[in-house]
């Protein structure tokens, strides 16, 4: 069997036309939609609707501003818009739209925080699996998944009057009843990585994202043969060891446009 692993895929997709190429299966960690493109300032849904110069100051508060500097900027371009939700969902449904037709092989998908699950089954084809906290048998093997990002703790996951959109961020306890749901994984495929200070460092951005506790004891417990995972984008290790299971950042796909593969 032969399976290619993708995650954050910000849109490219040309290059996830061409990720199932020669594979059994296709799983696909998430990230789908560009909604603030770091490298081209112009691209991305934010860069259509703000220009390159507000998304550049944007991007530069993301790496060296505070949570509390960078939520107040983009709410002040958010003020700008006259109905920002609805443009916001007719670029998202847009991408999604050429993103899903794009996945060729039977694809096995799970949300990242960049995502709208809600909108997923309206564009997920009859080849496309959607999994959260759910489990799916592949060529022998059990690949279990979950979807989204850990919110900080404290923080209350609860919709902002008035936001244009809102990431796939789960609190704790929502997260880890998904991760409970999985038993016997032989994969454990999620967007997020386990709580491993080497995987979640991000050394680009010069920070660390948020890892899961709940991941790694069951990494632990129930010894799967890989844990494959993105979201961090320039991780200060791609890989590490826990006992039996190798973890693996799969890449960041929307600038490799090339899939991590799984043999067996």
């Amino acid at each position: 069997m032969r399976v290619h692993v993708v995650s954050d895929v910000h849109g490219n997709a040309d290059a996830l036309k061409r990720a199932g190429d020669g594979a059994d299966a296709l799983v696909v960690l998430g990230d789908l939609i560009d909604f603030v493109d770091y490298h081209d300032h112009e691209k991305g849904i934010m860069g259509a609707l703000f220009g390159s110069e507000k998304v550049g100051e944007f991007a530069r508060l993301r790496r060296e501003g505070t949570r509390d500097e960078t939520v107040a900027f983009s709410r002040t371009l958010w003020a700008t818009l006259e109905d920002p939700a609805s443009a916001v969902d007719e670029a998202i449904r847009a991408q999604y739209a050429t993103l899903f037709a794009a996945m060729t092989a039977p694809t096995y998908a799970t949300p990242g925080n960049v995502d709208t699950p809600a909108l997923w089954p309206e564009f997920a084809g009859e080849g496309v699996r959607v999994l959260d906290g759910e489990v799916a048998e592949i060529g022998g093997l059990r690949f279990g998944f979950v979807g989204g990002a850990l919110l900080p703790d404290g923080v209350v996951p609860r919709p902002r009057k008035g936001a244009a959109w809102r990431p796939y961020l789960r609190d704790r306890a929502d997260y880890d009843r998904s991760v409970a749901a999985l038993t016997d994984v032989d994969v454990l495929c999620t967007h997020g990585p386990p709580a491993l200070p080497e995987l979640t460092y991000d050394v680009v951005a010069r920070r660390s994202e948020i890892g899961s506790t709940a991941l790694l004891e069951l990494i632990r417990a129930q010894r799967p043969r890989w844990s494959v995972f993105g979201h961090v984008h320039q991780p200060l290790a791609p890989r590490a060891r826990v006992g039996l299971t190798e973890c693996r950042n799969v890449g960041h796909f929307k600038e490799t446009g090339q899939p991590y593969v799984l043999r067996w």
